[in-house]
């Protein structure tokens, strides 16, 4: 991406960001109208919420410290709560609308109004807090998701095989080595011939993963044919070639517009993210090419991050794809843009004789909250026959 591109990009994305903020906070203001002793601190409190995710990000990239990770923490709860307040808040426009035509509130400026603007204000700030902290407690529960699968390849070597497959971990200050312990810990429990990370193992810049040394989390790991991942948008966000190296000194074998083979029977395939294109200014391989001198008698599975252009992976023979990326939106409503915008945006499917998997994740992006689903891990058994 070049620099005139993400400045406009980033732009964008900030001028919507500081609006919606902007308009939180105004409701807030004027509800707050028969309480002016509390309109300073409401001010102060409100200006530390909303820039602590930006300079959060910033901290942790010129000085990074445990003030840097706090305040990264306070943003990302942030995020969420802002979702919420911006959805409630709207609903209470569309009811203060509707009482123009039909009057259910107290008159305005009366002692009545000014009590309801405050229980409101109270009410709504409750709500969002109880819903980003369900939110939370879900994020932090990934479930087993089991599929068993039929691939019509028959290989006299291995008959079976059991992979777990992880998307989206996002290690960082949020997904740290508590989370991790715990997912790595549910991933030995399911004894895997093969462990499949498909993008985004890491969230952005490589320094906290460094500093809590997840590496060494990521180490214990336990797999009968090894730990194989590819490259997602957040690897090339913060530094593909930084990330890459470090998974890949700590055991883990990236396949990047690659393929390797295991148990000499089943043919792992890694694709480039498709955001190469964007921050490298390179094309990955084309599917095709990259399938060109695999022995497509053996069964095949690809990995590729963002699950766009399903149909490539059934034209070039591939008898499983394994993407991650949408987090199926993460905060509800947002799964319903997901859907919209991917052909599957979390689930199975298959097509012609290949079988999909869109993986919601099993960590989280920016607020550590999911309210739209569960995060998981797949443990897919996998038979020939």
């Amino acid at each position: 991406m070049s620099k005139i591109s993400f400045a406009v990009f980033f732009s964008i994305v900030l001028s919507i960001y500081l609006l919606i903020n902007f308009y939180i906070f105004l409701r807030g203001w004027q509800a707050m109208a028969s309480l002016p002793q509390y309109r300073t601190a409401y001010l102060v409190t409100f200006c530390i919420l909303s820039l602590s995710f930006l300079a959060g990000r910033f901290l942790e990239r010129v000085a990074l410290s445990w003030f840097s990770s706090a305040v990264v923490w306070i943003g990302s709860f942030w995020l969420a709560v802002m979702v919420y307040f911006l959805l409630i808040l709207f609903c209470a426009d569309i009811l203060r609308e509707l009482n123009r035509f039909i009057s259910f509130y107290p008159p305005a400026g009366s002692a009545a109004y000014q009590r309801l603007n405050v229980f409101a204000f109270v009410g709504i700030v409750t709500a969002a807090i109880v819903i980003t902290t369900a939110g939370f407690l879900n994020a932090a529960s990934p479930r087993i998701k089991n599929l068993d699968l039929t691939i019509h390849k028959n290989h006299q070597s291995l008959k079976s095989l059991n992979i777990v497959a992880v998307s989206d971990i996002h290690l960082g200050t949020i997904i740290g080595k508590n989370r991790l312990e715990h997912l790595v810990e549910k991933i030995n429990s399911l004894h895997a011939d093969v462990v499949l990370l498909p993008g985004d193992v890491v969230d952005e810049d490589i320094g906290p993963v460094i500093k809590q040394n997840l590496g060494e989390t990521l180490r214990t790991i336990k797999s009968k044919f090894g730990v194989y991942a590819i490259t997602g948008n957040h690897e090339y966000i913060g530094g593909v070639e930084a990330a890459c190296r470090y998974l890949t000194e700590h055991g883990i074998v990236m396949l990047r517009d690659s393929a390797a083979i295991i148990g000499d029977a089943v043919i792992i395939v890694g694709r480039e993210d498709i955001s190469i294109k964007s921050f490298a200014h390179k094309q990955r391989v084309p599917l095709g090419e990259l399938m060109k001198n695999v022995d497509r008698t053996k069964p095949i599975i690809l990995m590729d991050h963002q699950p766009f252009h399903l149909n490539e992976a059934e034209e070039a023979g591939v008898d499983l794809q394994l993407s991650g990326h949408t987090h199926h939106g993460q905060l509800w409503p947002f799964n319903f843009i997901t859907k919209k915008v991917y052909e599957l945006s979390w689930g199975y499917l298959k097509k012609g004789a290949t079988h999909y998997y869109v993986s919601c994740g099993a960590g989280t992006w920016g607020p550590p909250v999911r309210t739209g689903n569960t995060p998981e891990i797949m443990n897919i058994h996998l038979r020939f026959e």
